[in-house]
């Protein structure tokens, strides 16, 4: 007799394509702009350049697949089911997200919060026996959005004038980093966390560039180097 599917499983996965298609249901998000904030900004040197929000597209995809795969090859398994729960709510917040980035700024800084706490819980439950269907997917997602808390963050201090934009940008990148050498030390071996976030950091670097803002690009380029050299002693010591 066939066990039923879990009902975790199923909302795991309908969650997962209703937050990748949440995007059609509102405008799209590549960043907050100047008109959102009282302090109207032209620059925040915390946002990454638009086209570093294409990641966004991998990971919809990614989830998916991850999602599906894990619903029709592991409904029952322990390690699927511990991460599926803070992945449910994390989804679900981010079903919503765009829609509030869009209109209220800091709702979406304690969403986006959230969203990336629940996002790190799930993918620290998760086992190693599939990695590229459990673990990576949610871990690219968790890693970016532990970047864009750092973002988000950054740009409410700098538009409601709590700091400047050049101050919060510095202590959101240091603060990000931080946050992902933590999480990180968790899951040394595994890449897509990191990947992340050196990907959001090479977006700031892009973004700052044209104003040869040489303290953000150093901070972000000393938090690319970190992470990927710790990623690389990771992998060496797991062949030794």
């Amino acid at each position: 007799m066939h066990r039923k599917i879990p009902g975790l499983a199923i909302a795991v996965t309908l969650a997962t394509i209703a937050f990748a298609l949440s995007p059609l249901l509102t405008s799209e998000f590549a960043g907050y702009r100047p008109e959102q904030f009282p302090v109207v900004l032209e620059f925040w040197p915390v946002q990454p350049a638009g086209w570093a929000f294409g990641i966004w597209g991998v990971i919809y995809i990614w989830l998916i697949l991850g999602s599906i795969w894990g619903l029709l090859n592991a409904p029952h398994d322990l390690h699927w089911q511990k991460m599926r729960a803070p992945l449910l709510v994390s989804l679900g917040l981010g079903i919503f997200w765009i829609a509030a980035a869009n209109a209220a700024p800091i709702l979406a800084t304690i969403m986006i919060v959230a969203m990336a706490g629940f996002a790190i819980a799930a993918m620290l439950r998760t086992g190693n026996d599939t990695p590229a269907w459990q673990v990576r997917p949610v871990a690219l997602y968790a890693g970016w959005l532990t970047a864009a808390t750092g973002v988000g963050t950054g740009v409410v201090l700098g538009g409601y004038g709590v700091l400047t934009a050049q101050v919060a940008a510095l202590a959101m990148l240091a603060a990000v980093l931080v946050a992902a050498i933590i999480v990180q030390s968790f899951r040394p071996a595994e890449w897509a966390y990191p990947l992340a976030v050196i990907w959001a950091l090479t977006g700031v670097i892009a973004a700052n560039a044209p104003s040869e803002n040489w303290s953000v690009i150093a901070l972000s380029a000393v938090g690319i180097v970190t992470l990927a050299v710790r990623v690389l002693l990771s992998s060496q010591s797991g062949r030794a």
